[in-house]
């Protein structure tokens, strides 16, 4: 697929098949995740593959936009213990999320349906998913994404809006 399709067919998925995504596509999207940039290359992420599903179950439970059925999610956490120090350790947001932007759009490619649940900022959510997966103080969960063949398909889409465009010239 070219990338300008992947682009606008890139939406989120809340209904998925029962069929289980293949452990190679999963490979697939962790390479893709980890190909983001990063500041000063510290790449502190960390990738948390769930497909037990009582542990899916809890993780629906963990967070309030967190409810959706699916075989596969994979929980993008910053590791503090890699990233900038002091002011600039909250750079690790940036670097996560384009690391998840990555796999969101690799999940398109491969005809997967993928929908990003904001975890951190909300303090109650953090502590949910960093109590099921058993994370360190230094791992912050970013976001939950739940994966798998879609079972819905939104219409592609353009959302340029020449209203937030400003020149400076």
């Amino acid at each position: 697929m070219e990338l300008k399709d992947v682009l606008q067919k890139r939406r989120s998925i809340r209904k998925f098949k029962d069929d289980p995504v293949p452990e190679e596509y999963v490979s697939e999207l962790l390479h893709a995740a980890m190909s983001g940039p990063s500041a000063c290359n510290r790449t502190p992420w960390d990738f948390y593959v769930i497909t037990n599903e009582e542990a899916l179950a809890k993780l629906r439970k963990a967070a309030r936009y967190s409810k959706m059925e699916a075989k596969l999610a994979i929980v993008v956490c910053g590791n503090l213990s890699k990233a900038l120090p002091s002011q600039l350790a909250p750079f690790w947001i940036q670097d996560c999320s384009a690391a998840t932007e990555n796999l969101l759009l690799r999940a398109t490619d491969l005809g997967l349906g993928a929908v990003w649940c904001g975890i951190h900022p909300m303090k109650r959510a953090e502590k949910n998913v960093s109590e099921i997966l058993g994370l360190s103080e230094k791992q912050v969960p970013l976001n939950i994404i739940y994966l798998g063949f879609p079972a819905e398909e939104p219409e592609a889409r353009d959302q340029f809006n020449e209203e937030n465009v400003h020149f400076i010239r």
